[in-house]
């Protein structure tokens, strides 16, 4: 099994969470993909907020979660925004 800590942008924190909602490994992540992972991580963790997604998203791509697109952050943020308007 490998690690979540190999992927770009995942902690130790972050791992934990992922994994306790179910995602383990860098393969299932990628295949759930961020926003799936995020909105799960949402449910369980309130508190996650939009850099998370964009964590995630970096993870899943291999680039540092700065450095993605501005149409790739606004596209997250438009999800993310979507997820606490549902929530209300």
């Amino acid at each position: 099994m490998s690690e979540l800590t190999a992927m770009m942008n995942i902690g130790k924190e972050m791992e934990i969470k992922l994994i306790s909602v179910g995602i383990d490994t860098p393969e299932r992540l990628i295949e759930l993909g961020s926003k799936q992972a995020f909105a799960k991580l949402k449910e369980a963790y309130p508190n996650v907020c939009l850099v998370h997604l964009y964590t995630l998203e970096g993870a899943i791509y291999n680039t540092e979660y700065n450095r993605l697109s501005e149409d790739t952050k606004r596209e997250l943020k438009s999800f993310s925004d979507s997820l606490k308007n549902n929530a209300g």
